[in-house]
């Protein structure tokens, strides 16, 4: 334990064949000196987050990555005797994996948002329908691997822990269809458009780009204007 700090709970689990022993503590929020006052955050498939100032993440995308190893490991298991020495030995190359996975996707999520919290005074993201998005079944695979819900959960807390504030956008704020330059409202944007380009002032960038810079400027008041927009461009 750490000097100084005294633990309120301990939790023993075990993940494959290892066992592990964390702790839980109550600490001071430290703030940290900021270099950008606020930052619209845009969450995606294609580039796990795309930031207002122009910084893109790469999300680790590990389950893609050892989707076919996993899948291998399985098959040959497929026939082993439950129970027996062989099955009990591919259960952990099977357990094994699944947490080398699941700890290269909390890797990225954690300098994310540790990134976001420590570096920007204000962070706004979109209250993204996390659960209703794993019910497109040609999404929901690269969704899961990106670990939206993760990246939520990791930065409220961290908000807290480094002086940060998190903003939520209203989930009906057009941020991808909407303009940055203008505020020209798309509604036809597909979401497999991957640039957005602007019929009134010609502006033209990443559609992810677009809605961070959106974000970024988010306000209950903005919300409200980009509705009108919206409604005249389509009257």
């Amino acid at each position: 334990m750490p000097f100084g700090y005294k633990p309120k709970n301990i939790t023993i689990s075990r993940q494959a064949d290892s066992w592990y022993v964390s702790f839980k503590v109550e600490t001071e929020p430290k703030d940290t000196p900021k270099a950008v006052d606020k930052v619209g955050v845009d969450l995606g498939v294609k580039t796990l987050a795309y930031l207002s100032t122009g910084i893109a993440f790469e999300g680790a995308k590990s389950y893609k990555k050892y989707e076919k190893k996993l899948a291998k490991l399985q098959w040959r298991n497929r026939n082993k005797v439950i129970g027996s020495a062989n099955w009990k030995k591919a259960q952990i190359k099977i357990a094994r994996l699944h947490r080398r996975i699941a700890n290269i996707r909390q890797d990225t999520l954690h300098k994310l948002t540790s990134y976001l919290a420590k570096n920007h005074s204000q962070i706004v993201i979109e209250d993204l329908n996390v659960s209703g998005m794993l019910k497109n079944r040609k999404l929901a695979k690269a969704i899961a691997d990106m670990g939206f819900h993760e990246f939520r959960r990791q930065l409220e807390y961290k908000c807290k822990l480094y002086g940060s504030q998190l903003i939520v956008a209203d989930r009906f704020f057009p941020s991808s269809k909407t303009c940055s330059n203008c505020g020209w409202h798309n509604p036809d944007l597909k979401l497999s458009d991957r640039w957005f380009l602007c019929i009134g002032c010609g502006s033209f960038l990443d559609r992810d780009w677009n809605a961070a810079i959106n974000l970024s400027r988010w306000s209950h008041h903005r919300s409200h204007a980009c509705g009108q927009v919206a409604a005249d461009s389509l009257g």
